[in-house]
Protein backbone atom coordinates (compact mmCIF):
# COMPACT_ATOMS: atom_id res chain seq x y z
CA UNK A 1 0.00 0.00 0.00
CA UNK A 2 1.54 3.25 -1.18
CA UNK A 3 0.34 6.70 -0.11
CA UNK A 4 -0.26 9.24 -2.85
CA UNK A 5 1.38 12.70 -2.75
CA UNK A 6 -2.05 14.19 -1.86
CA UNK A 7 -2.40 11.78 1.05
CA UNK A 8 1.09 12.60 2.27
CA UNK A 9 0.35 16.32 2.16
CA UNK A 10 -2.96 15.78 3.96
CA UNK A 11 -1.20 13.82 6.70
CA UNK A 12 1.42 16.53 7.14
CA UNK A 13 -1.32 19.16 7.40
CA UNK A 14 -3.96 17.35 9.48
CA UNK A 15 -1.94 14.71 11.33
CA UNK A 16 -4.11 11.75 10.32
CA UNK A 17 -5.46 9.76 7.38
CA UNK A 18 -8.71 7.79 7.30
CA UNK A 19 -9.27 4.74 5.07
CA UNK A 20 -12.91 3.55 5.23
CA UNK A 21 -13.45 -0.21 4.73
CA UNK A 22 -9.77 -0.88 4.00
CA UNK A 23 -10.10 -4.44 5.33
CA UNK A 24 -12.82 -6.74 4.05
CA UNK A 25 -15.59 -8.16 6.21
CA UNK A 26 -13.91 -11.58 6.01
CA UNK A 27 -10.54 -10.21 7.12
CA UNK A 28 -12.11 -8.23 9.95
CA UNK A 29 -14.08 -11.27 11.12
CA UNK A 30 -10.84 -13.24 11.56
CA UNK A 31 -9.72 -10.62 14.08
CA UNK A 32 -13.08 -10.09 15.77
CA UNK A 33 -13.50 -13.83 16.37
CA UNK A 34 -10.17 -13.94 18.23
CA UNK A 35 -11.01 -11.16 20.71
CA UNK A 36 -13.36 -12.91 23.22
CA UNK A 37 -10.78 -15.55 24.14
CA UNK A 38 -8.14 -12.88 24.71
CA UNK A 39 -10.46 -10.73 26.83
CA UNK A 40 -11.46 -13.72 28.97
CA UNK A 41 -7.93 -14.23 30.27
CA UNK A 42 -7.09 -13.13 33.81
CA UNK A 43 -3.70 -11.72 33.01
CA UNK A 44 -1.89 -8.46 33.71
CA UNK A 45 -2.08 -7.55 30.02
CA UNK A 46 -5.88 -7.18 30.26
CA UNK A 47 -6.62 -3.83 31.91
CA UNK A 48 -10.27 -3.66 32.98
CA UNK A 49 -12.51 -0.64 33.44
CA UNK A 50 -12.75 0.80 36.91
CA UNK A 51 -15.66 -0.83 38.76
CA UNK A 52 -16.42 -3.16 35.84
CA UNK A 53 -15.27 -6.48 34.42
CA UNK A 54 -15.21 -4.99 30.92
CA UNK A 55 -11.77 -4.94 29.30
CA UNK A 56 -10.54 -1.39 28.71
CA UNK A 57 -7.48 -2.49 26.79
CA UNK A 58 -5.68 -5.72 25.98
CA UNK A 59 -1.94 -5.50 25.39
CA UNK A 60 0.50 -7.61 23.35
CA UNK A 61 -2.01 -9.84 21.54
CA UNK A 62 0.47 -10.14 18.67
CA UNK A 63 2.77 -12.19 20.94
CA UNK A 64 0.19 -14.87 21.74
CA UNK A 65 -2.57 -14.83 19.09
CA UNK A 66 -1.87 -15.89 15.50
CA UNK A 67 -4.44 -13.59 13.81
CA UNK A 68 -3.02 -10.55 15.59
CA UNK A 69 0.55 -11.67 15.00
CA UNK A 70 -0.27 -11.63 11.28
CA UNK A 71 -1.93 -8.23 11.58
CA UNK A 72 1.23 -6.87 13.22
CA UNK A 73 3.08 -7.69 9.99
CA UNK A 74 0.38 -6.56 7.59
CA UNK A 75 1.68 -4.32 4.78
CA UNK A 76 -1.50 -2.20 4.78
CA UNK A 77 -0.64 -1.10 8.31
CA UNK A 78 3.15 -1.09 8.21
CA UNK A 79 4.05 0.31 4.78
CA UNK A 80 2.27 3.71 5.06
CA UNK A 81 4.00 4.43 8.38
CA UNK A 82 7.32 3.38 6.93
CA UNK A 83 6.75 5.68 3.96
CA UNK A 84 5.93 8.67 6.17
CA UNK A 85 8.98 8.05 8.35
CA UNK A 86 11.36 8.00 5.40
CA UNK A 87 11.39 4.25 4.73
CA UNK A 88 13.16 3.47 7.99
CA UNK A 89 12.88 -0.02 9.49
CA UNK A 90 10.11 -0.14 12.12
CA UNK A 91 9.55 -2.11 15.29
CA UNK A 92 6.41 -2.66 17.36
CA UNK A 93 6.46 -0.27 20.30
CA UNK A 94 2.96 -1.13 21.50
CA UNK A 95 0.07 -3.35 20.42
CA UNK A 96 -3.33 -3.03 22.02
CA UNK A 97 -6.97 -3.91 21.49
CA UNK A 98 -9.15 -1.25 23.10
CA UNK A 99 -12.52 -2.52 24.26
CA UNK A 100 -14.83 0.50 24.69
CA UNK A 101 -17.56 -1.94 25.72
CA UNK A 102 -21.25 -1.15 25.29
CA UNK A 103 -22.54 0.81 28.30
CA UNK A 104 -19.23 0.34 30.20
CA UNK A 105 -16.53 1.83 27.95
CA UNK A 106 -14.98 4.75 29.82
CA UNK A 107 -13.40 7.93 28.45
CA UNK A 108 -9.87 8.31 27.15
CA UNK A 109 -8.84 11.81 28.21
CA UNK A 110 -7.30 14.35 25.82
CA UNK A 111 -3.67 13.38 25.29
CA UNK A 112 -0.78 12.89 22.88
CA UNK A 113 0.56 9.36 22.71
CA UNK A 114 4.08 10.65 22.26
CA UNK A 115 3.72 12.47 25.57
CA UNK A 116 3.54 9.09 27.29
CA UNK A 117 6.22 7.55 25.10
CA UNK A 118 8.55 10.43 25.96
CA UNK A 119 7.81 10.79 29.68
CA UNK A 120 7.55 7.11 30.56
CA UNK A 121 9.66 5.34 27.94
CA UNK A 122 12.23 8.01 26.98
CA UNK A 123 11.52 7.65 23.26
CA UNK A 124 13.93 10.25 21.80
CA UNK A 125 11.78 11.78 19.04
CA UNK A 126 8.18 11.56 17.78
CA UNK A 127 9.23 9.26 14.95
CA UNK A 128 6.47 6.80 15.79
CA UNK A 129 2.84 6.62 14.73
CA UNK A 130 -0.41 4.86 15.47
CA UNK A 131 -2.46 2.76 13.12
CA UNK A 132 -5.97 1.74 14.19
CA UNK A 133 -8.45 -0.73 12.72
CA UNK A 134 -12.14 -0.69 13.64
CA UNK A 135 -13.35 -4.16 14.57
CA UNK A 136 -16.87 -2.78 15.02
CA UNK A 137 -18.84 -0.16 13.16
CA UNK A 138 -18.03 3.24 14.68
CA UNK A 139 -20.64 5.99 14.87
CA UNK A 140 -21.35 9.09 16.97
CA UNK A 141 -22.94 6.98 19.70
CA UNK A 142 -20.31 4.41 20.71
CA UNK A 143 -17.38 6.60 21.75
CA UNK A 144 -15.51 7.42 18.53
CA UNK A 145 -12.02 8.87 18.49
CA UNK A 146 -11.82 12.67 18.37
CA UNK A 147 -8.83 14.50 16.87
CA UNK A 148 -7.76 18.14 16.90
CA UNK A 149 -6.52 18.52 13.29
CA UNK A 150 -3.05 19.95 12.94
CA UNK A 151 -2.29 19.75 16.67
CA UNK A 152 0.67 17.47 15.92
CA UNK A 153 2.46 20.50 14.47
CA UNK A 154 2.71 21.99 17.98
CA UNK A 155 5.14 19.25 18.94
CA UNK A 156 5.05 18.01 22.50
CA UNK A 157 2.63 20.06 24.59
CA UNK A 158 2.50 20.38 28.37
CA UNK A 159 0.80 17.45 30.08
CA UNK A 160 0.18 16.09 33.57
CA UNK A 161 0.15 12.49 34.73
CA UNK A 162 -3.48 11.59 35.40
CA UNK A 163 -3.57 8.45 37.55
CA UNK A 164 -7.07 8.84 38.97
CA UNK A 165 -9.66 9.55 36.25
CA UNK A 166 -9.71 6.05 34.76
CA UNK A 167 -8.17 2.63 35.39
CA UNK A 168 -5.25 3.41 33.07
CA UNK A 169 -2.79 6.28 33.80
CA UNK A 170 -2.23 8.78 31.01
CA UNK A 171 -0.25 11.98 30.39
CA UNK A 172 -3.20 14.29 29.73
CA UNK A 173 -3.55 17.79 28.30
CA UNK A 174 -5.19 20.50 30.36
CA UNK A 175 -8.65 21.79 29.37
CA UNK A 176 -7.50 25.37 28.78
CA UNK A 177 -4.88 24.26 26.27
CA UNK A 178 -7.38 21.95 24.56
CA UNK A 179 -9.75 24.91 24.14
CA UNK A 180 -6.94 26.96 22.55
CA UNK A 181 -5.92 24.16 20.20
CA UNK A 182 -9.51 23.55 19.11
CA UNK A 183 -10.09 27.25 18.47
CA UNK A 184 -6.90 27.50 16.40
CA UNK A 185 -7.97 24.45 14.39
CA UNK A 186 -11.30 26.07 13.46
CA UNK A 187 -13.48 25.97 16.56
CA UNK A 188 -16.92 24.61 15.75
CA UNK A 189 -16.02 24.60 12.07
CA UNK A 190 -13.60 21.67 12.10
CA UNK A 191 -11.60 22.22 15.29
CA UNK A 192 -12.54 18.68 16.35
CA UNK A 193 -13.01 15.84 13.88
CA UNK A 194 -14.16 12.30 14.48
CA UNK A 195 -13.60 9.70 11.74
CA UNK A 196 -16.47 7.22 11.72
CA UNK A 197 -17.18 4.25 9.50
CA UNK A 198 -17.73 0.51 9.18
CA UNK A 199 -15.72 -2.28 10.73
CA UNK A 200 -12.52 -2.78 8.74
CA UNK A 201 -11.81 0.94 8.43
CA UNK A 202 -8.31 2.17 9.31
CA UNK A 203 -6.91 5.40 10.75
CA UNK A 204 -3.24 6.38 10.69
CA UNK A 205 -2.33 9.22 13.04
CA UNK A 206 0.75 11.07 14.26
CA UNK A 207 2.13 10.39 17.73
CA UNK A 208 1.76 14.10 18.63
CA UNK A 209 -1.83 14.47 17.39
CA UNK A 210 -3.99 15.44 20.37
CA UNK A 211 -6.93 13.05 20.66
CA UNK A 212 -9.53 11.62 23.03
CA UNK A 213 -12.74 9.60 23.09
CA UNK A 214 -15.89 9.85 25.17
CA UNK A 215 -17.57 7.11 27.14
CA UNK A 216 -19.69 4.53 25.34
CA UNK A 217 -23.26 4.76 26.67
CA UNK A 218 -24.68 2.99 23.64
CA UNK A 219 -25.63 -0.71 23.39
CA UNK A 220 -22.94 -1.23 20.71
CA UNK A 221 -19.32 -2.21 21.35
CA UNK A 222 -16.50 -0.20 19.79
CA UNK A 223 -13.50 -2.52 19.71
CA UNK A 224 -10.43 -1.28 17.83
CA UNK A 225 -6.85 -2.53 17.35
CA UNK A 226 -3.97 -0.07 17.70
CA UNK A 227 -0.43 -0.62 16.46
CA UNK A 228 2.18 1.88 17.61
CA UNK A 229 5.07 1.60 15.18
CA UNK A 230 8.41 3.27 15.85
CA UNK A 231 11.60 3.73 13.83
CA UNK A 232 14.15 1.18 15.04
CA UNK A 233 16.77 3.92 15.46
CA UNK A 234 14.29 5.79 17.70
CA UNK A 235 13.67 2.91 20.11
CA UNK A 236 12.82 3.62 23.74
CA UNK A 237 15.66 4.26 26.18
CA UNK A 238 14.02 3.21 29.46
CA UNK A 239 11.96 0.23 30.63
CA UNK A 240 9.87 2.04 33.24
CA UNK A 241 6.72 0.26 32.05
CA UNK A 242 6.31 -3.53 31.84
CA UNK A 243 7.18 -5.16 28.55
CA UNK A 244 3.61 -6.12 27.73
CA UNK A 245 2.88 -2.37 27.48
CA UNK A 246 6.11 -0.96 26.01
CA UNK A 247 7.97 -3.58 24.01
CA UNK A 248 11.71 -4.15 24.26
CA UNK A 249 12.30 -6.17 21.10
CA UNK A 250 13.58 -3.65 18.57
CA UNK A 251 13.79 -6.14 15.69
CA UNK A 252 12.59 -4.64 12.41
CA UNK A 253 9.17 -5.85 11.28
CA UNK A 254 9.14 -8.03 8.16
CA UNK A 255 5.80 -7.75 6.36
CA UNK A 256 3.77 -10.76 5.29
CA UNK A 257 1.67 -10.90 2.14
CA UNK A 258 -1.35 -8.68 1.68
CA UNK A 259 -3.65 -11.69 2.10
CA UNK A 260 -2.01 -12.83 5.34
CA UNK A 261 -5.18 -12.55 7.47
CA UNK A 262 -6.90 -15.13 5.29
CA UNK A 263 -3.98 -17.55 5.22
CA UNK A 264 -2.60 -19.87 7.88
CA UNK A 265 1.06 -18.92 7.55
CA UNK A 266 3.07 -19.84 10.61
CA UNK A 267 4.00 -16.90 12.82
CA UNK A 268 6.14 -16.72 15.92
CA UNK A 269 4.09 -16.58 19.16
CA UNK A 270 6.67 -16.24 21.95
CA UNK A 271 4.06 -15.77 24.71
CA UNK A 272 1.64 -18.45 23.53
CA UNK A 273 2.37 -20.61 26.56
CA UNK A 274 2.43 -17.74 29.03
CA UNK A 275 3.96 -14.35 29.56
CA UNK A 276 7.57 -14.60 30.81
CA UNK A 277 8.29 -13.19 34.30
CA UNK A 278 10.75 -10.76 32.72
CA UNK A 279 7.82 -8.99 31.02
CA UNK A 280 6.75 -7.65 34.41
CA UNK A 281 10.18 -6.36 35.40
CA UNK A 282 10.76 -2.61 35.13
CA UNK A 283 13.68 -0.25 35.55
CA UNK A 284 14.32 3.50 35.72
CA UNK A 285 17.80 3.06 34.29
CA UNK A 286 18.58 4.62 30.93
CA UNK A 287 19.89 2.14 28.39
CA UNK A 288 23.68 2.46 28.32
CA UNK A 289 25.05 4.62 25.55
CA UNK A 290 21.65 6.07 24.60
CA UNK A 291 20.28 9.56 25.03
CA UNK A 292 16.75 10.91 25.06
Amino acid sequence: MQLTPDQTRSFEREGYLFFPSLFSAEETRVLTDAVPELYARREAYNVRERGSDAVRTNFAAHLLSAPFARLARHPRMVRPVQQLLGDEPLYMHQFKINGKAAFDGDVWQWHQDYGTWLNDDLMPEPRAMNVAIFLDDVDEFNGPLMFIPGSHRKGVVEAKHDTSTTSYPLWTVDNALIAQLVERAGGRQGGIVSPKGPAGSMILFHGCLVHASGSNLSPWHRVAVYLSLCAVSNHIRRFKRPEYIAHRDFTAIECLGDDCLLRQDLVDLPWQDGMPPSALQTSLDVIEGATA
